[in-house]
């Protein structure tokens, strides 16, 4: 097994798809819209890849986070509101609007569940700042640390009783960042002190199963290596004084960041580099497959601890309970009498 995720191409796996999977056995995939059509099709391709390597726990993950980053849509799925939406119902009725994130994140891990689909890149922690990049938006709870700590927690905690895998970003956090990492390096100025605030929600979530690391240059820490890259803010920020000890993946090997690193214009270098600095996983989604055996090529086998990390994830999540209608249901009700 090499310590990759890896997106697909199409609605199904291509015959050199299969080969490639079959000989480096990636750790887990990722689902994007140019992979999703029908229910049916879906589950189908989740089938798959879980035969394919001989895993029934196989991670396959998607980012449906609700408003405006949604991989599974009308008239198949239904929408989910934004991460804002909870925020905004928290400065009226605290818990009110926890029970709400609760619900919506159960009824989103039960809709995941019924389709073969076990990891939700969700909840975001990333603490809204002035000037924060719209790539953030409203995806973000909202500027109070305590406040998205506690949707967060409410979220993954809801992810887990609908059977999902829930994956905290971008540690230690992309609220300041005014640049969107996908196509730019996003350099953060602020002081060690000044960023105490927005490692409180990830702090609070240590436990999380599994978190996915921020592109991004923060100079109080490293001047020369952004998050994903740097050695010392995973052994001492991310590792250290958050205290998260779980499975750990990079962001995108693709997002234009990273070419702007020291070393980082090869996905063979971007992939090593991530590794090497302390992620137990590089995640490449664009599913381009020269680009992905350039990645298994340049890959060794997992990490032990990775595995260790890796296993105890996937047993994170309860059995998947309720329905979808049910819980959406209740997930309104509670927005409107907050």
């Amino acid at each position: 097994m090499i310590p990759a995720f890896f997106g697909l191409a199409g609605t199904e796996l291509s015959t050199d798809e299969r080969a490639l999977f079959g000989a480096c056995e990636p750790a887990g995939y990722i689902l994007f819209r140019r992979n999703i059509d029908t229910p049916e099709q879906v589950r189908a391709l989740t089938d798959s890849l879980r035969t394919l390597s001989g895993n029934a726990a196989v991670p396959i993950l998607i980012d449906q986070e609700g408003g405006r980053v949604a991989r599974l849509r009308p008239p198949h799925w239904p929408e989910f509101p934004p991460p804002v939406v909870f925020g905004e119902a928290f400065a009226r009725a605290p818990l009110t609007a926890m029970a709400a994130a609760r619900a919506n994140a159960q009824a989103l891990g039960v809709m995941l569940a019924e389709l073969g689909i076990n990891v939700d890149c969700l909840p975001l922690l990333d603490v809204k700042a002035d000037g924060m990049h719209e790539v953030i938006g409203d995806r973000s709870y909202g500027t109070d640390p305590a406040m998205v700590a506690s949707l967060g927690r409410a979220t993954l905690d809801g992810l887990k009783q609908g059977g999902c895998v829930g994956v905290v970003k971008h540690i230690p956090g992309h609220g300041r960042g005014t640049l969107d990492s996908h196509l730019a390096l996003p350099t953060v100025t602020a002081s060690t002190e000044e960023l105490e605030s927005d490692l409180i929600p990830f702090r609070r979530l240590a436990d999380a199963p599994m978190a996915m690391t921020a592109h991004i240059l923060y100079t109080a820490w490293d001047e020369t290596f952004c998050a994903s890259l740097s050695p010392t803010i995973i052994r001492d920020i991310i590792r250290g004084s958050i205290g998260f000890d779980n499975l750990l993946m990079s962001d995108d090997l693709g997002m234009h960041a990273l070419g702007l690193q020291p070393g980082g214009n090869s996905m063979a270098g971007r992939a090593t580099g991530v590794i090497a600095a302390g992620c137990d996983i590089a995640l490449h989604c664009s599913g381009d497959f020269a680009e992905m055996k350039e990645v298994a090529d340049a890959l060794g086998p997992i990490s032990d601890p990775a595995r260790e990390r890796l296993d105890r994830a996937m047993a994170w999540p309860s059995a998947a309970a309720g329905t979808v209608a049910e819980l959406a249901a209740k997930r309104d009700l509670l927005l409107a009498s907050a």
